[in-house]
This record gives structure tokens, sequence and C-alpha cells, in this order.
């Protein structure tokens, strides 16, 4: 994706969740300046840490003594608890001069699992700040270190690459020379030399697909970015594969188990089914329900707000049939469900009558 995508997707990951992104690119791509911007627009403070240039003392703070009591001085970086909300921004992770620097900021890029914080040896980060790491790729063109899986797996990882209609977009905001800016629309090969897309080695794994869980439920990433968001944490094939089988379920009509036990996951999926697969969802419905109208109060509210989210006249239709089993014909007559369900009665009287 090029620079503009991903401070889409860098904003919807940094504002609804608590993962970690890890943007991947060539040198001058504007990976630093696209991050500083981001944390502009969503107004959060930017605390940039180059790991090239620091030891570890500087990431886990000076060991004291209080007592009988070790401590470690918190570093002057770190972002307060009751400060206003901040990115961290790991920059150069890759190119940590010593082992003990990478290892020892490996528990920081780490996002919070099992409702504990996100912390850097015994300093807790407050839950308002985020982390973003930034890295050039391991291609052979830079002298860093390769990152193992472990580390990748625990970061969404987003490949920045070059795209000349992007940066002269850029160019003529920010008031570049005009031959410049004229020289490269005409020369487009010449932006950037040797920036080829990169193979990360990323791979599927129980953690990944944690993540893209987190990402589904909290982050709306335009369509055609998904691809890419998702392939940075669980590899292209395992992405292209996910998404198509998505695509196939969303042309699947719904069954009536969906709609009866899994209406919150299922419900933007049931509106928006067409008329035809309504149609066949209908009918499944009303044949699990002839079979067994016995139905648990979660069920009977799942039943009444898929009714309620239909079109009318097939609200209508839906209701009549349903009258018909008596089981469920009570539940429909409930004081409860009078708002969703009382005015199609009141027609269906009218029409027999």
């Amino acid at each position: 994706m090029n620079i503009e995508q991903m401070k889409i997707v860098l904003q919807e990951i940094l504002t609804k969740t608590n993962l970690t992104p890890c943007v991947v690119g060539h040198r001058g791509v504007g990976k630093t300046a696209g991050i500083i911007q981001v944390c502009r627009d969503i107004e959060f403070a930017y605390v940039p840490l180059r790991l090239g240039q620091m030891e570890v003392g500087d990431l886990v703070g000076i060991p004291y003594r209080e007592e009988t009591t070790m401590h470690w001085s918190c570093p002057s970086w770190w972002p307060a608890a009751d400060g206003a909300p901040t990115v961290v921004h790991c920059d150069e992770l890759n190119r940590a001069q010593q082992e003990d620097t990478l290892q020892a900021i490996f528990q920081f890029v780490e996002p919070p699992t099992e409702g504990q914080p996100r912390a850097l040896h015994t300093h807790q980060l407050a839950p308002q700040h985020r982390v973003v790491v930034a890295i050039n790729p391991p291609d052979g063109s830079y002298q860093v270190a390769p990152l193992d899986r472990a580390l990748l797996d625990r970061m969404v990882v987003i490949q920045v690459e070059t795209d000349a209609e992007c940066w002269l977009r850029h160019a003529a905001k920010e008031g570049f020379d005009s031959q410049v800016r004229q020289f490269i629309a005409a020369n487009q090969q010449l932006l950037a030399l040797g920036s080829t897309s990169f193979d990360m080695q990323i791979e599927p794994s129980e953690r990944a697909w944690e993540m893209i869980s987190v990402l589904r439920q909290h982050c709306r990433f335009p369509r055609h970015l998904e691809m890419e968001v998702y392939s940075g944490i669980i590899g292209r094939e395992a992405a292209v594969s996910f998404l198509q089988w998505c695509t196939e379920q969303r042309t699947r009509p719904l069954s009536a188990e969906d709609i009866l036990t899994r209406w919150p996951e299922v419900a933007g999926q049931a509106a928006a089914q067409q008329d035809d697969i309504q149609a066949a969802t209908m009918s499944a419905l009303i044949t699990c329900l002839q079979n067994d109208g016995r139905l648990a109060t979660a069920a009977q509210d799942n039943l009444v707000a898929y009714i309620d989210i239909l079109p009318r006249d097939m609200r209508f239709g839906l209701v009549k049939a349903l009258l018909r089993i008596p089981p469920v014909a009570e539940i429909l007559c409930l004081d409860k469900y009078d708002n969703s369900i009382l005015d199609t009665i009141r027609q269906i009287s009218q029409d027999v009558a």
C-alpha cells in the first residue's frame, strides 16, 4: 500500500485497538512522516525511540536500591500514567546494535494479553498509550538484523511501497519545486530505484488469527486494503483464502441457527441480504420452528430482532407464517414485543377480516 493508505490503516488500528502496527518500507518512502501525521490527526502525542542508538539501560532504566529491594528508574521518555494519549514510535527496531536491546524491546511491542497492561520490564504502560514500530525490509539492501517469526507474529505488518501518484499529491500540497514535480510526473520510474515489494515471510498462527479477529470486530478498512492488512498478519496465501471464504459466506443465506443463536454476529449480514436470499433464510426459519417452536429467552429476542429488520412486506409474510405455529404465536404476542410485532399482527387481523 502507499503512504496515504498506510495512514488510513494506522489510524484505525491506533484508535480502535491496542495492537502494534509495524510499518515496513524502503528508505525515504515516508514511514516516519506518515506516523507523525497520523499522531497529529488523532491528537496523540508522539515519542520517537531510535533503537539503533539505544542500550538496554535506555529502555528499562537504571537500577537502584531501596533498603533490600532493587528497582529500576523510569526512562525519561516513558509516557506518564495520567498523561495525554501518546504513540511511542519504536524506530529502527531491526537496527538495534545489541542483541539484549532487541530482547528488551520484544516485551514492549507485544500487545497486552489477558487484560494485563503493556509493559517494559517493571514499567507498565497506561492503557491510553500506543506503540508503533517502523523498520526497513530485511532484503539485503540495509544493515539490519532479521526479525524472527516470534517477534513478527506479535505485530500487524504494514508494507509500504513507493507510489508516484501519491508522492506527487504530497509534493503539490507541500509546495515542492515545480520542475521537480513535472520531471517526476513524466519519469515516475525515477522517483525511487530498487523499491520493489518484499517478502517478510509472514505465516498464520493462533496469535495471528486472534489479531485478525480483533481487527474485524473493531476496525473498518476500505475493502481494497483488507487484503494488504491481513497479509501482514497471516501471510498472503492465508489472507486470500480467508477473504474468498468471507465473500462466499456473504452470498450464502443465513440459517435458522444463525438467526436464533448468533444474531449479534450476523445482524449486519441479515440486514444486507438480497430479497431472494432473505426468502431462503425465512423459509429455513419457518421450517425449523415448525419442527420445534420452543425457544429460550435469548432465541426469542433474536427472532424478534430479525423480524424487526425485515422490509414491511417480508415482515408481514414471516409473522403471518409464524402465527400458525402455536408456541411461536404465544411468544410473538408477549407484551415486551409489542413495539416490533403489534402493528404487523393488527394488519394481519385486518386482512383476515
